[in-house]
């Protein structure tokens, strides 16, 4: 791990911040974790966080409703028999830790690789890890979505995965954070393609994404104002129409009910998790979600 250094500024006595890295300017991965309610972000991502509330201000229940889609995607996967997740654009440690989760279901069972292209990402993961995870089965990389191939061989290079065994690739919230070329056109299409490739039988994609397809007018508004202060500050975002997220999947066999809003992926998976009940219908959530299943 780089060597770690407090920032001058923090609130909080546990922040810190691998060196080289540049907090003069925001990140996705820490904006989106202010808004969530954690605490690993510094006042330039708090002060663009509080930016999305105002145009949103739906915006904590919204990414709250994401993060509990993949707290029910990981138990609902357990079920069907997966044993084995990588989660690409992880993001920084929030609530509900993925190998938490997995372990309430059947301790012990499952593996995890966390993967995010943010060094403060990564080295909270591993520190994460090194205190309540297992070495063995649990692990944080730095690593570029953009690049399938060699992502693949790193995760390898691991000894968690057994890519010769269904897995469960996960794609949260990731997707709609433009991922450009040389000449800065999308290709996160592309990308998914291939990742799909690289998947073996029986594997799982699951991709949240978001879209202004369907929303009411009153969200519409507030994400074109969102759009343009993203643009602005932080990474470029993509909305992509109900139809674009479900070409995502290719040829995998969409897991019911398909393409839908976040609130509504099997809230039976809920447990004791309580959904947030402040949308009057799902489509304020502007996330779109689905799982698919490779064919064996």
């Amino acid at each position: 791990m780089d060597e770690l250094n407090p920032p001058a500024d923090e609130r909080n006595p546990y922040a810190f911040a691998p060196q080289g890295v540049d907090l003069s300017r925001p990140s996705v991965a820490r904006v989106y974790d202010y808004v969530l309610g954690g605490s690993t972000n510094w006042a330039v991502d708090r002060e663009v966080g509080d930016k999305v509330i105002a145009a949103v201000p739906l915006a904590r229940p919204i990414a709250q409703a994401n993060r509990q889609f993949l707290v029910r995607v990981v138990r609902h996967l357990m079920r069907c028999g997966v044993r084995q997740f990588i989660d690409v654009g992880a993001g920084v440690p929030t609530m509900d830790h993925i190998h938490s989760v997995t372990d309430k279901v059947e301790p012990g069972a499952a593996r995890v690789v966390y993967v995010d292209h943010e060094p403060v990402a990564v080295a909270h993961s591993q520190l994460l890890l090194e205190e309540e995870g297992d070495q063995r089965r649990h692990v944080a990389l730095n690593g570029d979505l953009r690049a399938p191939e060699r992502l693949w061989r790193q995760i390898a290079g691991t000894g968690v995965i057994d890519f010769t065994e269904p897995v469960a690739l996960l794609m949260i919230a990731v997707l709609h954070i433009q991922q450009p070329d040389e000449h800065g056109h999308d290709i996160g299409e592309q990308i998914v393609a291939r990742y799909r490739t690289l998947l073996s039988p029986g594997s799982y994609l699951a991709i949240s994404h978001a879209t202004d397809d369907g929303v009411p007018p009153k969200v519409a508004d507030a994400l074109a104002e969102l759009r343009a202060m993203y643009e602005q500050s932080v990474n470029p975002v993509i909305f992509r129409t109900h139809r674009e997220i479900a070409a995502l999947f290719g040829d995998f066999e969409l897991i019911d009910p398909g393409v839908t809003w976040a609130p509504s992926w099997h809230r039976e998976e809920a447990g004791s998790q309580l959904l947030p009940d402040s949308f009057d219908h799902p489509n304020e959530s502007f996330v779109c979600v689905g799982v698919g299943r490779k064919p064996a």
